[in-house]
């Protein structure tokens, strides 16, 4: 966490983080708390939700809950609004969710799973765009980031709907870089490389969680990219420690 000898950079700043109830998600919505962020937690499991709340406030920061579940897509369109009735500003949008669906042949991919996947990774995100957008330009420093994968860049046989999905999602955020030139929104895709997440051990079970990076160890180079000196736009990060 920031020490209190050191400035926080988000200090007065509103933050909307998805996926915030575990994982890098949980991790990100810290880190944002202890700069200074009020952070907007958005996530489908309340319990998870409501711990990550008491450990940020407990550090002495503050968080608004919203349990929502991503593939309700009328009640994402009407997060932008809420926010700014409430707070009259957002700042940071950091779009950690994400779904890892059934690994295996395209060819006989469920098409209630791909649906699923593409749910959580490309409509909710398509929505969160559209609904935040009026807010984040608002903003003299607006910044935005989606979290990516390698299998999005790189065709690998079995990963499905995963990697498809990534890969909309990769071109979704490079379209809305291209349509706000000019403006002070920032928009990266970060790929933060192998870590010890529940995704991670649904796809790699025989893994050692020891041998990757922790959530929190992400989250610490993932919020670099959104305070207001960051002025990296458009970029495709890859975060993995050398």
């Amino acid at each position: 966490m920031t020490s209190a000898s050191q400035p926080r950079r988000l200090d007065g700043r509103v933050a909307l983080v998805t996926g915030a109830s575990r994982g890098i998600g949980a991790a990100i919505a810290e880190r944002l708390a202890a700069e200074g962020a009020h952070v907007v937690l958005v996530a489908r499991t309340v319990g998870g939700l409501e711990e990550v709340d008491d450990r940020i406030r407990a550090a002495g920061g503050a968080a608004t809950l919203i349990p929502q579940d991503l593939l309700d897509g009328a009640k994402l369109d009407m997060l932008g609004p809420a926010i700014f009735e409430r707070f009259g500003r957002l700042d940071v949008f950091v779009a950690a969710a994400g779904l890892l669906g059934t690994i295996g042949p395209i060819a006989h991919a469920d098409p209630k799973d791909w649906d699923r996947v593409f749910g959580v990774t490309v409509n909710a995100n398509m929505r969160l765009i559209r609904t935040t957008d009026p807010l984040l330009r608002r903003s003299d420093a607006g910044r935005a980031v989606f979290l990516t994968d390698r299998y999005a860049q790189t065709p690998v046989a079995y990963w499905s709907a995963y990697a498809a999905s990534k890969a909309a999602l990769e071109m979704m955020a490079r379209l809305w870089v291209a349509e706000t030139q000019g403006s002070s929104l920032r928009v990266n895709l970060l790929d933060p490389g192998p870590v010890a997440t529940g995704l991670r051990q649904t796809a790699f079970p025989g893994e050692d969680p020891a041998t990757l990076q922790t959530p929190d160890m992400a989250a610490r180079a993932i919020v670099e990219f959104c305070v207001p000196a960051c002025d990296l736009n458009g970029e495709r990060v890859d975060l993995t420690p050398v």
